[in-house]
């Protein structure tokens, strides 16, 4: 019975029959498709382990994390401002342990920033400075990681962009947070919009845009980390798709849990003194996980081709092997020929119609054998010079290179072995000693015209 409900579900996504019953079905499609491949990754669990992962390191990262942050605010003067904002927000969530929990946080940032002011000057002035901005910034690189996972990046930032990017982050973000608070209180504080309010039909208007302006912050919030934390190109339209979904999650989320909270009173029986723990575990467990789904929506927004595998390993023929080790090292001498010109895995995939996850092992084979070199861009260019890089050798790196697993060398059956050689020697003899430069020349000649 599962099996067959698996197959008739398997069609009606996949197959396209739904996408011709018209606008409506094709919508339709689209969706089921983007919701099936949410909940697959979801249920493997990969999301859910680097959630668990994120609220572990938040827990130890949160105070320096504010610390700096505050540290940054109190010279700007905000710092008293953003106290009565993190309660606020902290209630809204977190129902009546709200307050509590700023006033302990409030607290051990006191107790953190007394410290450092006790031992300026010392030796463990700059130890305690030193070991606070490295908390803080390892605590946006473990973020940068599961965005990377999630993206299919494999090399993280090198160490220059990392520090200077990650400094970036945790310099802006305090300040668009108190600057963002600070207008809509001033908004609905203003007497203007207080008698506007008052007038019947505006007054609506007015709740409306009240409710409607945390949303679209949200939304801005999460659209800018899903394009600058993953150390990929991310397009504005995949990130807002993603981020507008991320805020929906992270709204109707808030809702529900402080609801949650308000009305659970067997947690506060049960847990007693450990509840308010219990509490802040559940709900940073639930915003990393909204954060991580947003960012796999836009991440399958930009590269639908993905929607349907997922990362499941595709099984790739000798043959595909081939074409795609050949057409790799095409499109990037190609590139490498144009003046300006500049190609990164991500073009080739698009280029191709060929998933990431099918790509990556063959250039990191090509890379691996020196024929092929990535930047700290991510384009990809030639490893050596094209005129000495032959085709036999492109070939060699997906028909020849591997291993069985084993400590001993295989033992083929003669016969076997005979016959394969044979099939080595005829692509040899296809390839002979032309090179990757004769490719590009031969396909850089004008093609005559067709007498038909």
């Amino acid at each position: 019975m599962l099996v067959k409900l698996h197959d008739y579900l398997d069609k009606l996504i996949w197959s396209g029959a739904l996408s011709r019953t018209g606008r409506l079905g094709a919508i339709a499609a689209s969706l089921l498709r983007y919701g099936y491949a949410i909940v697959r990754d979801f249920l493997t669990g990969q999301l859910t382990l680097r959630a668990m992962s994120l609220v572990y390191t938040t827990l130890l990262s949160v105070i320096p994390l504010l610390a700096f942050s505050f540290a940054l605010l109190k010279g700007f003067g905000v710092f008293d401002q953003l106290k009565a904002r993190l309660t606020t927000f902290f209630i809204d969530q977190l129902g009546p342990h709200g307050e509590e929990i700023t006033a302990e946080v409030l607290s051990l940032v006191d107790n953190v920033f007394a410290t450092i002011t006790n031992v300026r000057g010392s030796v463990l002035f700059a130890v305690s400075l030193g070991f606070l901005i490295w908390t803080a910034i390892s605590m946006v690189q473990k973020v940068e990681a599961s965005f990377n996972y999630v993206w299919y990046v494999s090399e993280s930032r090198s160490i220059a962009r990392r520090f200077t990017e990650y400094l970036i982050v945790l310099m802006i973000s305090p300040i668009v947070m108190v600057t963002a608070s600070s207008m809509i209180a001033s908004i609905s504080s203003n007497e203007f919009v207080e008698y506007l309010s008052s007038t019947s039909g505006v007054g609506a208007v007015i709740v409306l845009l009240g409710k409607l302006v945390p949303f679209v912050l949200v939304t801005a919030v999460f659209t800018f980390l899903y394009m600058f934390m993953p150390n990929t190109r991310v397009r504005f339209k995949s990130a807002l798709v993603g981020g507008a979904f991320g805020a929906l999650l992270f709204t109707i989320m808030g809702a529900i849990f402080s609801s949650f909270v308000i009305y659970s009173t067997r947690t506060q029986e049960i847990y007693a003194a450990f509840a308010i723990g219990i509490t802040t575990l559940i709900w940073l467990y639930l915003n990393w996980m909204i954060l991580l789904i947003g960012a796999q929506l836009a991440f399958y927004h930009q590269n639908p081709a993905f929607l349907r595998i997922g990362r499941q390993e595709p099984r790739l023929s000798n043959a595909m092997r081939e074409r795609l080790a050949l057409n790799i090292m095409m499109l990037v001498g190609q590139a490498f020929r144009e003046p300006g010109g500049k190609v990164t895995s991500h073009e080739i995939s698009g280029q191709l119609n060929v998933p990431l996850i099918a790509l990556a092992p063959i250039c990191e084979a090509l890379e691996l054998a020196g024929l092929l070199r990535v930047t700290d861009n991510e384009e990809l260019v030639p490893g050596r010079e094209m005129s000495r890089t032959r085709l036999g050798d492109i070939l060699d790196i997906v028909r020849l290179e591997g291993e069985t697993g084993s400590y001993r060398a295989p033992t083929w059956s003669p016969g076997v072995e005979s016959l394969a050689r044979q099939l080595d020697s005829a692509v040899s003899d296809v390839v002979a000693e032309r090179t990757l430069s004769d490719l590009l020349d031969e396909l850089a000649e004008p093609q005559p015209d067709n007498p038909n």
